[in-house]
């Protein structure tokens, strides 16, 4: 299976500290499918940077690029125009308690 990381974008900066009601319902549906998909096992990490200029990582296994497209695009924050997905292949290459 391919590893994928994709890059969310939020509109501005401040984002975090400044998200309207309808940004922060997105933000949870996202953080809540987020959660499925590590349930699930797609998901190898997720969060967000910290601070004025905030943006978001997910590092994520699918077999294509298609799959990982899919992934990306179908995101609640993404699919609803609360922010703009980067999509780029990955390699996991250390990771603490993984061989």
């Amino acid at each position: 299976m391919a590893e994928w990381i994709y890059f969310i974008h939020p509109p501005r900066e401040d984002f975090a500290a400044t998200m309207t009601d309808a940004e922060n319902d997105a933000w949870a549906l996202h953080f809540e499918r987020f959660r499925r998909l590590l349930a699930e096992g797609t998901i190898v990490l997720v969060g967000p940077t910290l601070g004025r200029h905030n943006a978001g990582i997910a590092i994520f296994e699918a077999p294509d690029e298609e799959a990982a497209r899919r992934i990306m695009d179908e995101d609640p924050a993404i699919a609803g125009g609360f922010a703009t997905g980067e999509l780029r292949p990955f390699r996991v290459s250390l990771l603490r308690g993984r061989d």
